[in-house]
């Protein structure tokens, strides 16, 4: 943080590496992918025109699928292999208290308290959102795997698992594309609030306005944190004491 500016530091370089290649990845995906679930429709025919047919779109589609495949193995690594994988891993799990906060909102967004919720490092949203990507990279992942090495899976998986595989594909990432779109870009960047975009994901920074409105509890806890340490013994020492 910087008193000067009122900056605070929401996500390091290593969590905004990770996201970039997830976010490329993911729309690298996202416009090779529906064209092959509907190739009839006049943005397969625009997107096969511009790749020059259906294999060279299938070969960066799978590029993107390495990028997925690659981040998510480093995301994995780095949760359990860091501090501060570890801690932000805590952070983001559920909890009662964010049913707390939904039941609270819900009866502020209809009017019938003056009261919202208020939010530590991660809110609701936003842990809906990183447990999505878990869920939806699980089955991605798999079921991809299954039909890019599909020769070889037949060789020991019942052809209906295959057809499964299909199946889940191709629905989980229409439900991807639609939530992506839909419920992630409008949370982070299209609502009033931060419309036409939030810079957070490449800066890694939070103004101290943004940091009260939408994470209050986080910087209650992070002043509590700064005054302990400007208390302490070795603190006064430092400071000639």
């Amino acid at each position: 943080m910087t008193r000067e500016q009122q900056e605070f530091e929401r996500f390091s370089w290593v969590i905004r590496a990770q996201h970039i290649v997830l976010a490329a990845s993911v729309l690298i995906l996202i416009a090779t992918g529906l064209p092959l679930k509907y190739p009839h429709s006049s943005y397969a025919r625009f997107v096969f025109s511009l790749t020059h047919g259906v294999h060279v779109s299938g070969v960066i589609h799978r590029i993107g699928a390495i990028g997925l495949i690659a981040v998510g193995v480093f995301h994995m690594l780095w949760l359990v292999l860091t501090r501060q994988g570890r801690a932000n891993f805590r952070a983001l799990l559920p909890r009662f208290q964010d049913l707390k906060d939904v039941l609270t909102n819900v009866l502020w967004y209809v009017g019938l308290s003056d009261k919202r919720a208020r939010f530590g490092r991660f809110s609701y949203i936003e842990k809906f959102d990183y447990w999505a990507v878990y869920w939806g990279s699980v089955i991605m992942i798999g079921s991809g795997l299954v039909l890019w090495l599909v020769d070889r899976a037949m060789h020991f998986l019942p052809k209906a698992v295959v057809d499964v595989a299909l199946e889940a594909h191709s629905d989980e990432a229409l439900l991807a594309t639609l939530a992506i779109f839909v419920w992630h870009f409008y949370n982070v960047h299209l609502n009033p609030d931060h419309f036409p975009m939030s810079t957070t994901w490449l800066t890694g920074t939070i103004s101290k306005e943004d940091m009260l409105k939408h994470h209050p509890l986080d910087y209650e806890e992070l002043q509590e944190k700064e005054r302990e340490a400007q208390a302490s013994p070795l603190s006064e020492k430092a400071n000639g004491g």
